[in-house]
């Protein structure tokens, strides 16, 4: 099945349909107590993430019950099936918790183990892009396009969170903060949006699972931009969860040399039951 036919026009709306529901929980719920807990890795879980994603699952299990299923909150189901849903109900949880409007819904649809579908909803400032092949990335059904940045040292580079960088790559945040111009921390899934439509330069992410990262590689290819590893090479499911994306790829090429020269041990690749 080639990348270009792989999704359909109904895989389109669906995604959309599933974005859809997430907010109206969001709408309907918002002001109820929150249900806060921790999970084992110490990473926070609300009731609305698995209410959220309860429901989603249930819509895909409806409408396509041959699909597998990962989500953050309830684990795989036929992760080896061809087409792979990725949920991520609530992402930036701890934002959602504080009430910073940076939380929203991942979806992303992988077909052989590749994300080709991906949607970022972030509620709060009214914002979905959808990036699928063949097709220009949209911001709120708005053809987005990434811009040109003449070299690194020029660069805005934007961090969801410096501590999901496990301790031994940290030296690449820290090579990089020197070498761009301008650094914004904090802005989880929106950074990533926000580069896909020309207001950023370079997004640098570790210590991510898949729910996190899948629906935005074709976010960023679909608006023009660069997106892999931090080896350069590409994203699936069993990425590493070590994100290196840009608008332009001469300054994606440059920060790859830049992790390079660093020596790094370099992450193993995760199988997707570690990632869920």
């Amino acid at each position: 099945m080639s990348r270009a036919s792989a999704i359909e026009e109904q895989h389109i709306a669906f995604a959309n349909q599933l974005a859809d529901a997430a907010r109206r929980l969001l709408a309907q719920h918002a002001g109820e107590a929150l249900g806060v807990s921790v999970k084992p890795d110490r990473s926070l879980v609300t009731q609305m993430d698995l209410m959220i994603e309860t429901e989603l699952r249930a819509m895909i299990a409806n409408r396509f019950p041959s699909h597998g299923i990962i989500g953050e909150e309830e684990g795989t189901e036929a992760a080896g099936a061809e087409a792979v849903w990725i949920l991520d109900p609530i992402d930036g949880t701890a934002p959602f918790i504080v009430g910073l409007p940076v939380y929203g819904t991942l979806i992303a649809l992988a077909i052989d183990g590749v994300p080709q579908l991906g949607v970022i909803d972030i509620p709060a400032v009214d914002a979905r892009w959808l990036g699928a092949p063949g097709r220009q990335t949209t911001c709120n059904g708005r053809p987005v396009r990434v811009r040109s940045c003449a070299d690194l040292s020029l660069a805005m580079m934007t961090n969801s969170n410096q501590d999901y960088i496990p301790v031994p790559d940290r030296p690449a945040l820290d090579a990089l903060r020197g070498a761009t111009a301008t650094r914004v921390y904090g802005g989880a899934a929106l950074n990533y949006g926000r580069l896909a439509e020309g207001r950023t330069d370079l997004a640098l992410d570790a210590g991510q699972k898949v729910f996190d990262f899948a629906p935005f590689l074709p976010i960023v290819e679909g608006a023009g931009g660069v997106i892999t590893d931090w080896r350069g090479e590409p994203l699936t499911i069993h990425s590493s969860g070590h994100i290196l994306a840009a608008g332009d790829a001469n300054v994606h090429g440059q920060a790859l040399e830049l992790i390079a020269g660093l020596g790094l041990a370099g992450p193993e690749a995760d199988a997707v039951a570690t990632n869920a």
